[in-house]
């Protein structure tokens, strides 16, 4: 029952199953969720900051149907995520990486089985600038130029300047302001992965405590570059479109599911689920409901790309959540 859904095999899938048309819309072909009877009690999520929006709107989605549940959630970030569920202080461990051999290994060895992880939604890391920055994209190997110490993505010069990037008056001799999100998160595991190459963070960039945090100080600085979920976008910021070599692509839903966007990720829950038995009713309903019309309708208002019934399918089939 274990799901292991990396953002390869996701894209793979949306490609060969998902419609276009589907790509900005929830699927009409996800069920409806019904309320069942005899649920009540208290859940509790601790992990990604990324999803901290995202669970608080499916809490209150589920309280609903259920007035009886309490469901308390804590976005610390994605690190806090594993040992919460490994040692049982959570019953939802959200990340947007997966976890890593380590991370599962600790659950392992406490339970006996690996932890399950869910697909819940498909996220667009994406790279802002203050709205009044007139650039309108970059080639992933000149953010890592920007970012990196090393330029492991090919870059040949590090960047310091906007005017390295082509603008030209008064942003010619403008240095780059550097925001990013801080270790323990899931979203600079990703964005130094896929943006950096793996490579080392510059020294000069400026650690935020959550997503909000980074898109807020690009906001306020007019220099600033800043990394976050596409679900944390406001007006005082621009996402700018993003490329390898010879095409740069808009963070759309569209361009996640084509595969064009190149930092397109899915976003993931971590339960405790026996092999045996299965989910707790409490935690088998609530997924049903993510996973459902109602729950993935939260996903697009909360400016997230919803999963297609071809994928929410497959993932209430691996959770046994089937009737």
């Amino acid at each position: 029952m274990n799901l292991r859904m990396n953002m390869v095999a996701v894209t793979s899938a949306l490609l060969l199953t998902a419609a276009p048309a589907m790509a900005d819309r929830v699927d009409p072909n996800l069920p409806e969720y019904e309320r069942v009877s005899g649920i009540s009690g208290n859940l509790s999520s601790i992990g990604s900051d990324t999803l901290n929006n995202l669970m608080t709107l499916w809490a209150e989605e589920f309280e609903r149907f259920y007035p009886n549940v309490r469901i308390q959630i804590q976005g610390a970030g994605s690190g806090t995520a594993p040992p919460a569920i490994t040692e049982g202080t959570a019953n939802f461990g959200p990340m947007s990486r997966p976890m890593r051999s380590s991370e599962i290994q600790t659950f392992e060895e406490v339970h006996g089985y690996p932890p399950t992880q869910v697909g819940v939604a498909i996220d667009l890391l994406a790279v802002y600038v203050n709205r009044d920055n007139p650039i309108e994209g970059l080639t992933l190997a000149q953010v890592d130029a920007i970012y990196s110490t090393d330029r492991r993505c090919g870059h040949d010069e590090d960047i310091t300047r906007w005017g390295q990037l082509g603008l030209g008056g008064a942003w010619e001799n403008r240095d780059i302001a550097l925001y990013g999100r801080n270790a323990v998160s899931g979203t600079y595991g990703y964005f130094r992965q896929n943006a950096m190459c793996g490579g080392d963070f510059k020294p000069a960039t400026n650690e935020q405590p959550g997503s909000s945090s980074v898109v807020q100080a690009v906001n306020e600085s007019i220099n600033g570059i800043g990394y976050s979920g596409i679900g944390y976008a406001t007006a005082g910021v621009r996402a700018i479109a993003l490329g390898r070599e010879d095409a740069l692509f808009e963070p759309t839903a569209e361009n996640a599911v084509s595969g064009d966007y190149p930092l397109a990720r899915m976003l993931l829950v971590y339960v405790n689920s026996h092999p045996n038995r299965g989910l707790p009713p409490l935690e088998r309903e609530f997924f049903k409901m993510v996973l459902s019309r109602q729950g993935q309708e939260v996903v697009a208002r909360d400016g997230y790309v919803p999963l297609p019934e071809s994928i929410a399918s497959r993932v209430r089939a691996e959770l046994g959540l089937e009737d």
